[in-house]
């Protein structure tokens, strides 16, 4: 039976506001800012502490225990997190509508998961102004409608959510250890690619290609179906997503990029334009396709490097960020080719690259493994939220 629908204002009480400027000005608060949020842990993870005297005018809103924080910006990110006790006490940003439920009538858990479904989300899309920077207001997220069923029901569908929510966690937490497993492996064996303890033989990126090019510098008309086209948003790190987000373009303008730039297997593809900058993965893919001009194509010289050693190298962080802070201070970051052969490369032994590449395919294939279980135990949340928001669980 579907509950029956409620404005969320009516459900919450107002958080109170306040100046840390004048009404703490010499003491340390704990400031909830909007990158504080992780938009895909749904926590927050990375506060930052200020003296009242010198936190921002955005800080203003004082957050305590079981306040769902929901971001007004950018609503399709879907910035939302609990505060838990350990925030509890902290100055929220005003970026956040803080929604504190009335605990007689709203359960928080319940509340939470709500903010995170495809309904919420979409209204809030819908109804976001603002082009290069949309947002909503508090009023739209106070009066957009919950399905309220009684307070015992919001309670078992909220442990049933937690539950199936912690599982698909579990799954990403251990990817993100075999990520981490990677890391290590790659300093174990090489050493910090910045530093060079271990004093391999530093060479110019153009001295160990065979081939440095890049995509199509005129973006030819996105096809329904056709050659795939790769752009720097297909490219994440460590693989190349051709999936979820499909491009495509006609043969006839495939023909004409492909002349530039062919790409084969064992290539590494390299972000060099926009937002992403620095991002690397192999193409393991042996069918043609097309490229844009965000990305960069780096084929190595066998005799001198393995494609799994230059986009470990590329994406480790210590490297990344010597090559973007060196860049100078433009928001939006941009390699050019030329800069790319130009940048400092570490060229250890063939024997211990291919060692690497084996630990390293190793290591992708039980990630594959657990990526096809998060997606099962994704698909199994999505359903189960469907089915509780529905009133059919």
């Amino acid at each position: 039976m579907k509950a029956n629908l409620v404005a969320i204002k009516d459900c919450v009480v107002k958080a109170k506001t306040w100046n840390p400027v004048v009404e703490a000005k010499d003491e340390t608060i704990t400031y909830i800012d909007i990158a504080a949020v992780d938009k895909d842990l749904k926590k927050i993870v990375e506060p930052t502490l200020c003296l009242g005297a010198e936190a921002p005018s955005r800080a203003r809103q004082l957050v305590q225990t079981n306040d769902v924080l929901v971001s007004t910006v950018r609503p399709n990110l879907n910035s939302v997190a609990v505060v838990t006790e350990e925030f509890s006490g902290a100055t929220a940003s005003t970026g956040y509508t803080v929604l504190r439920p009335l605990p007689e009538v709203l359960d928080t858990q319940y509340l939470f998961h709500w903010v995170k479904t495809g309904h919420f989300i979409n209204e809030m899309i819908k109804l976001a102004t603002g082009q290069s920077y949309p947002a909503v207001s508090d009023k739209i997220i106070l009066n957009s409608k919950i399905p309220l069923p009684p307070l015992a029901e919001q309670r078992r569908i909220a442990s049933i959510l937690d539950q199936a929510d912690e599982l698909r966690q579990k799954r990403q937490q251990a990817i993100e250890k075999l990520d981490q497993l990677l890391q290590a492996t790659f300093i174990d064996m090489f050493g910090d690619p910045v530093s060079n303890p271990k004093g391999w033989e530093k060479k110019k990126i153009k001295q160990v290609l065979t081939k440095l090019t890049d995509g199509t510098h005129h973006s030819p008309p996105a096809m329904d179906e056709g050659i795939p086209y790769i752009t720097a948003k297909h490219i994440k790190e460590g693989f190349i997503d051709f999936y979820s987000k499909p491009t495509f373009v006609s043969i006839e303008d495939h023909k004409a990029i492909y002349s530039r730039c062919d790409p084969i297997q064992g290539d590494v593809l390299y972000i060099k334009d926009g937002a992403t900058t620095g991002i690397a993965s192999i193409n393991y893919f042996d069918f043609e396709f097309s490229l844009l001009s965000s990305v960069a194509l780096l084929r190595p010289n066998p005799k001198l490097l393995t494609s799994d050693y230059l986009e470990s190298w590329l994406n480790h962080k210590t490297v990344k960020q010597n090559i973007l802070q060196n860049m100078g201070g433009a928001a939006i970051k941009r390699l050019t080719l030329a800069k790319i052969k130009d940048l400092d490369i570490l060229v250890p032994n063939l024997e211990n690259q291919n060692i690497f590449s084996k630990v390293k395919r190793q290591i992708y294939i039980q990630r594959q493994i657990l990526e096809r279980s998060f997606n099962i135990q994704n698909d199994l949340f999505q359903s189960l939220q469907n089915q509780a928001f529905n009133g059919t669980l």
